[in-house]
């Protein structure tokens, strides 16, 4: 009888890394989740709490110990934990490259003392910086970096090969693009429903407008990287996972019209958002459509779902508010 894979996820309970241990779980796999719930939620993961064959961690990356306990009798190791807030990494770069780089190196350390080799990697297609080849494939040199996120995801990828190189892991780097879907947290969609709550007759958009973005819903950005650990077989496995793009202002007239608004559209910051924002990110993700991966989830169809979540969550969120204020007035 063949053993059951037991799995480690970090970032478990923030947005993509709860859909992935749902998938680990459907795949038959004993998950450890690991999360020091810095911006992840238990909410996130109430489905494999429930499971016999999950067990969840709360502790931090850097927190070696604690690590090489959680990691016992594992055999493959998902790394998304991550400071994933693109937009404001130039408010604090010395924070992003320590929960992004310096993380990646704790836990690779932590995985060569416990005998662990195996590892999946959520990188991002950001990497790719402003590349004259689209869709952009894994194989392309890379330009200058422009973003201090991007870079920190870099590094990390250079980390992993050298650790393969040196102590023979193998590494499954997974390149995504911006995630969309049920437990979305912040990001573009989060923002404009921000603003259209407050003004529903206009929206200020970073940008031209015309910046084209790919987006992945996380439920089959999961499966990427279940499918690139089960298949992949060379040392170091480097794959993209992206599906359809839409302009910045697309994207704002769908979330505007799912609220039924029609907002006049302000645009401030000239061709790109922010520093390091890229106006054109498309990848080529043949590589990964070989292993036989294909999204189940059109853009608009995860578009919609994130901001019907975004708004149950601040429907939800107003209610307890209210509750509590109630309890509060007649306990005094």
């Amino acid at each position: 009888m063949t053993p059951r894979p037991r799995t480690l996820v970090t970032g478990a309970a923030g947005f993509l890394g709860s859909h992935l241990c749902e998938a680990l779980l459907s795949a038959g796999h004993e998950v450890v989740g690991y999360d020091n719930l810095s911006t992840g939620r238990l909410a996130n993961i109430g489905a494999p709490l429930r499971a016999p064959l999950f067990r969840f961690v709360e502790a931090d990356v850097l927190d070696s110990p604690r690590m090489v306990e959680a990691l016992a009798d594992c055999d493959l190791v998902f790394h998304l934990a991550a400071h994933a807030d693109v937009r404001r990494n130039p408010e604090h770069p010395a924070l992003v490259f320590e929960q992004n780089a310096h993380a990646t190196l704790a836990l690779l350390e932590s995985m060569r003392k416990s005998g662990i080799r195996r590892i999946a990697f959520a990188s991002t297609g950001s990497v790719y910086g402003e590349n004259p080849i689209i869709p952009t494939p894994e194989n392309v040199p890379f330009p200058i970096q422009t973003s201090i996120y991007a870079a920190a995801k870099l590094a990390s990828e250079g980390l992993l090969s050298a650790y393969a190189e040196a102590f023979g892991f193998q590494v499954f780097i997974v390149r995504l693009v911006s995630l969309l879907g049920p437990r979305y947290s912040h990001g573009h969609v989060a923002d404009f429903l921000a603003q259209l709550s407050l003004h529903p007759d206009h929206l200020e958009i970073l940008g031209d407008g015309r910046q084209r973005k790919a987006y992945l819903d996380a439920r089959d950005a999961a499966q990427a990287l279940l499918l690139a650990a089960q298949r992949c077989r060379q040392r170091v496995n480097v794959l993209n996972a992206g599906s359809r793009c839409l302009t910045v202002e697309r994207s704002a007239r769908l979330i505007a019209a799912r609220l039924g608004a029609e907002p006049r559209l302000r645009y401030k910051g000239g061709r790109r958002g922010w520093p390091g924002d890229v106006p054109d990110i498309r990848l080529d993700c043949r590589r990964l459509r070989k292993l036989g991966w294909k999204p189940r989830h059109s853009v608009i169809s995860s578009l919609e779902q994130t901001v019907d979540y975004l708004l149950e969550e601040k429907n939800s969120r107003t209610a307890e508010i209210t509750r509590a204020a109630c309890e509060s007035v007649n306990a005094g």
